[in-house]
């Protein structure tokens, strides 16, 4: 039997246009759009119907496993309740960020890792989940063990993203060693001298590790059509070196050249939307909305907030000039799932999915009143 649903009396934001009418959902498709009051059904009370937000960078996950310091929490129930916050948040597409490669403010091992990969997989196969969940791996090239790490992952097609990134002191965003100490040196409780061996460490970790690491990492992705992004660009030098290996998708870049020299060449530039909704970088770095205001942005992460993703596309229009808001929606569902090559999604057009989300906005903050991912209510 065919199921279909007609969403009428919505603003619908399209890839360039907002159009008041309807929507009509066919088995998990949109089957037609339809301008005017022509079609009764469920009424939208003139919300916002937008995509479905296509996430490619949350770290959120592995905090609801370990929520504290030595407290592991049973993997399924820990993606069940990422699961649960990201899906009621408007995201229906996510790739779950784990990281590859232990240092030591790592509270996890490789067998965590695996473990809430395999969660994932397990919550995929029995349809617990909400979203539509992909893995995207955050390789800390400069750890001795990030290939090892990286192996656990041979033949796992869920596997769309690998990122490229080096947090040792004195690389990219952590370029200013003061920014390093506050965040890191705080977080470990060291010493003067005790965070003076710990960088020493770390950066000959990096010397030594970074750049074996990253050549086989993208080897492996190319053979693999693994999407490939690098992390924390600073320098024209390192969008080079992106761009030899393949890199696609430009995450965080710390300054504007970077993110110019990155948009330039082709590659999706990337940031974080707490980023856009503080106005400022958290570690001192470029303003994602100076990159907006420039032209330099092309995909937003929640990051660590979930929410912040829907709350700064509907935001961004309002503090950036020029940017409508079909560009600020593109930026969080079409822009992001064509990155990492999901062409059947982020965009409200005849025969995509039906993944969509009911929008109002109250005192300029977006609520989510539902859900749908392939035209079934999931939140």
């Amino acid at each position: 039997m065919t199921a279909e649903t007609v969403l009428h009396n919505a603003r619908i934001v399209l890839a360039d246009e907002i159009v008041e009418g309807s929507l009509v959902l066919r088995d998990g498709f949109i089957a037609g759009i339809d301008a005017g009051a022509g079609r009764t059904g469920e009424d939208m009370g003139g919300d916002y119907i937008i995509p479905g937000l296509v996430e490619l960078h949350t770290d959120h996950l592995e905090g609801h496993y370990a929520p504290r310091p030595k407290v592991r929490w049973n993997p399924i129930a820990a993606v069940l309740a990422h699961d649960a916050q990201v899906a009621t948040a408007g995201i229906t597409t996510v790739l779950d960020a784990l990281r590859v490669g232990m240092d030591e403010d790592a509270d996890l091992t490789l067998a965590d890792i695996r473990k809430l990969a395999d969660a994932i997989e397990d919550s995929v196969q029995q349809d617990r989940l909400r979203a539509d969940h992909f893995i995207h791996l955050r390789c800390e090239v400069s750890a001795p063990d990030c290939l090892k790490a990286f192996a656990n992952f041979d033949g796992d097609e869920r596997v769309k993203l690998a990122s490229l990134m080096d947090h040792a002191p004195g690389q990219r965003q952590f370029v200013n060693l003061e920014t390093y100490a506050y965040y890191y040196q705080r977080k470990l409780k060291l010493t003067d001298r005790d965070f003076k061996v710990f960088c020493e460490k770390r950066m000959a970790e990096s010397a030594r590790n970074s750049a074996p690491n990253r050549a086989v990492i993208a080897a492996a992705c190319r053979e693999r059509g693994i999407v490939l992004a690098s992390h924390d660009d600073a320098t024209t030098g390192h969008v080079d070196e992106a761009i030899e290996q393949g890199v696609r998708v430009a995450e965080f870049p710390t300054t504007e050249e970077a993110a110019r020299a990155s948009k330039e060449a082709g590659l999706g530039v990337l940031m974080g939307a707490p980023n856009v909704m503080r106005g400022a970088s958290h570690s001192g770095n470029v303003s994602a909305r100076t990159l907006a205001g420039d032209g330099l942005l092309d995909i937003l992460s929640s990051d660590y907030i979930p929410f912040s993703l829907i709350q700064s596309a509907f935001f961004l229009g309002d503090v950036v000039e020029g940017i409508t808001l079909p560009q600020a929606v593109a930026m969080v569902s079409k822009n992001p799932a064509e990155a990492v090559g999901l062409a059947d999604r982020g965009v409200i057009e005849q025969g995509r999915r039906a993944d969509l989300v009911r929008v109002r906005v109250d005192d300029h903050v977006p609520v989510v009143r539902t859900v749908w991912r392939q035209g079934r209510r999931v939140a």
